[in-house]
């Protein structure tokens, strides 16, 4: 188990297909780079949050920022989730999990009980020169994407 990411530290290197192509770390360079962590498509919070997103996007690309949701649906799930909610952000497939485990955002779970592994919602925002300047960790869905954007602008 890795220890957990800070803020100030760098943010893990990673390279992920997502609906917008393959992107790495690096591809944000000089921008700010919201990566939230989602843990399924078209389920009622996830859905909320990737249309709060994307509703901001504009707002998001004018302050300088670019934003990346990541979870391990599959690109073809993504791309039925992406048309089915008009999104306007891309969206990576995590298949194997190895950015999840970069993040620390694959944990286990307790649910009525059921203890399973799953990823706990979380956003990260990396800034231009890679390193990570705020964390949000089990993010509320609500007013979440307006709080980012909030510190975004800061």
């Amino acid at each position: 188990m890795s220890k957990p990411l800070v803020e100030g530290a760098k943010a893990p290197a990673f390279s992920i297909e997502t609906t917008d192509g393959k992107k790495q770390l690096s591809s944000y360079k000089g921008k700010d780079l919201v990566l939230y962590f989602y843990p399924k498509d078209d389920t009622p919070g996830c859905t909320n949050e990737a249309k709060d997103f994307s509703a901001l996007a504009p707002d998001f690309a004018s302050a300088g920022a670019e934003i990346l949701g990541v979870s391990r649906d599959t690109l073809a799930k993504h791309g039925k989730f992406t048309e089915k909610h008009d999104l306007k952000i891309p969206l990576g497939a995590d298949e194997d999990g190895s950015v999840c485990e970069a993040f620390g955002v694959w944990v286990e779970k307790n649910m009525y009980g059921r203890i399973y592994m799953g990823i706990a919602r979380s956003t990260f925002l990396i800034g231009p020169d890679g390193k990570i300047k705020r964390i949000w960790p089990k993010v509320r869905v609500k007013g979440h994407a307006e709080e980012v954007l909030a510190s975004v602008k800061r």
